[in-house]
């Protein structure tokens, strides 16, 4: 399985931008799935990690702004980032837990960047 993040880049404060992560490989196997983001100096954190089941659970920073989202018929996960602010600039990673091989798979990470 391999995944691959799009959709960064440079946004202002306030404004909106989806990220999308899409799977090459058997998306069914992968019972998480998740969003990270690291900002500069910073450690990684949760952003949202999405069950097979749909239950979905956000990062504290992001609740109420961001919305993520799975699609196994498009093999794709989205993250629906609303009221972007400056804070929010970092790489965002897209990751999964595969089932089958009990393997962590990652994406290369997109950056966003807030300007105020």
């Amino acid at each position: 399985v391999q995944l691959q993040a799009s959709g960064g880049g440079l946004v202002q404060a306030g404004e909106s931008r989806r990220l999308s992560c899409t799977v090459f490989g058997n998306i069914f196997n992968l019972n998480v799935m998740a969003w990270y983001r690291q900002a500069p100096g910073k450690q990684r954190e949760l952003v949202v990690r999405i069950l097979s089941d749909g239950f979905t659970t956000y990062g504290d920073s992001v609740k109420g702004r961001f919305t993520g989202s799975r699609d196994n018929t498009k093999r794709t996960m989205d993250l629906q980032m609303n009221n972007l602010k400056p804070e929010d600039t970092a790489v965002y990673y897209c990751a999964a837990h595969d089932l089958e091989t009990m393997n962590q798979h990652w994406g290369q990470g997109t950056l966003v960047t807030v300007s105020s």
